[in-house]
């Protein structure tokens, strides 16, 4: 593991940067995971319908989407971790928007804009940290670390909507409730932000024009196809499993504990998938086997919700958190570099995200004209296979982002 060191030259604790590192992952998922279990209340407090609940998941994906190549540019500028460190700030601006502007529309709205600014700041940029952080044969451990923080963070926030709800007089204080933790890594990230300025301000600048994303290479339109289903489902998914279930009749609490069930699963698809990457060559067969476990859970919750339901969450959430986690973890090894992982991961952010943006509010306006989840269900079911053709293209011979000025596409 790469030492950092301090403004006074010492190199700063692996455990501490590690730490740093830990913390962000963790804000990077409260701020949607939390919502979804409080939805009824919410809509029937402000009288929203499904689409305009949908666009609350939609803001923060639609940002990760179109700020990425923002964030690969202001770190060009003031370097990668201050980007990052202002980028928890900005969720944490968000987080005590959204919570304190009790029965409001507007607060709810430009707080979930304003943190979904700062996840895209501090997302787009985390593999290119862990690049730096993490020796090439232990990335995928590095990856998988923070897809376990960020997934388990994800399920606590889902398992404890409601309860914080009760406790703290509403939906208002449970969404508030995660403000602390941003704060907490934004105070932590300032030793490894400072100790990162130090190490890179003498360094001269590239001579390449390599800091532009990768539209000429065909690994990154690969990747970044295979972001766009992915990242669809999931959100749609995240959106929708709790509504979908209360509809059927589950209390609110109930239906955020299948919540916490389909994001608790991440921890250890998360986890799992990235060490077997570091194990394997080829890694078609995890992308594509674990994207098939994904649309088995979706086609459990289209055609037989109520069979099921735990199993269908479970698959849901093995499949999908495994296949974001291996997308992250085929964005470092497909990269030469961290400035070319950041590259990397800007245009499959951009992609991934601005398109997945529209499955929330989209699914949820599909609910609206059918009166139906199955439709809803039916049409997450068919991105499955998209995801599994983009998947079984991603074979080793593909040519790495980076190393030269021009990008190479690879045949």
């Amino acid at each position: 593991m790469t030492a950092h060191p301090d403004a006074t030259g010492r190199a700063l604790p692996p455990w501490l940067v590690v730490t740093a590192l830990v913390l962000v992952a963790a804000n990077l998922r409260t701020l949607m995971a939390s919502l979804p279990p409080l939805a009824e209340s919410i809509r029937a407090d402000l009288g929203l319908s499904s689409a305009a609940m949908g666009v609350l998941t939609t803001v923060p994906v639609l940002c990760m989407g179109l700020l990425a190549p923002v964030a690969n540019q202001v770190a060009r500028r003031v370097g990668a971790s201050s980007t990052v460190g202002a980028g928890t700030t900005l969720v944490l601006v968000g987080l005590v928007l959204r919570g304190v502007g009790g029965q409001s529309v507007w607060p709810l709205y430009a707080g979930t804009l304003v943190a979904g600014a700062g996840i895209a700041l501090a997302g787009t940029l985390l593999p290119g940290v862990v690049k730096s952080v993490f020796p090439a044969h232990r990335s995928g451990l590095g990856t998988g670390l923070v897809m376990l923080t960020m997934m388990s963070l994800a399920a606590l926030a889902s398992a404890t909507a409601v309860p914080l709800a009760d406790a703290l007089g509403g939906w208002a204080g449970s969404l508030l409730a995660w403000a602390p933790l941003a704060a907490l890594a934004v105070l932590v990230w300032v030793p490894v932000s400072l100790a990162t300025r130090r190490r890179t301000l003498p360094e001269a600048p590239p001579t390449d024009v390599s800091h532009a994303l990768p539209w000429r290479s065909r690994t990154a339109w690969l990747l970044s196809g295979f972001l766009v289903c992915q990242s669809w489902q999931f959100y749609s998914s995240l959106a929708w499993v709790a509504p979908t279930y209360e509809a059927h009749g589950w209390s609110a609490a109930d239906a955020g504990l299948l919540m916490s069930a389909f994001a608790g699963t991440q921890l250890v698809s998360g986890l799992l998938a990235p060490v077997l990457l570091d194990r394997v060559r080829d890694a078609r067969a995890l992308v594509v086997g674990f994207s098939a476990v994904g649309g088995a859970g979706t086609v459990g919750v289209w055609l037989a919700p109520g069979l099921a339901p735990w199993a269908w969450a479970v698959l849901l959430g093995v499949g999908q958190g495994a296949c974001f986690a291996l997308a992250l973890g085929l964005v470092v090894r497909f990269s030469a570099t961290p400035r070319d992982s950041a590259r990397l991961t800007a245009m499959g952010f951009l992609l991934g995200y601005t398109v997945a943006s529209a499955g929330p509010a989209t699914m949820g306006a599909v609910e609206d004209l059918s009166g139906s989840w199955r439709v809803l269900w039916g049409l997450l079911a068919l991105v499955a296979v998209p995801q599994m053709l983009a998947g079984s293209r991603l074979r080793p011979g593909l040519g790495r982002v980076g190393g030269t000025s021009r990008e190479r596409v690879t045949a």
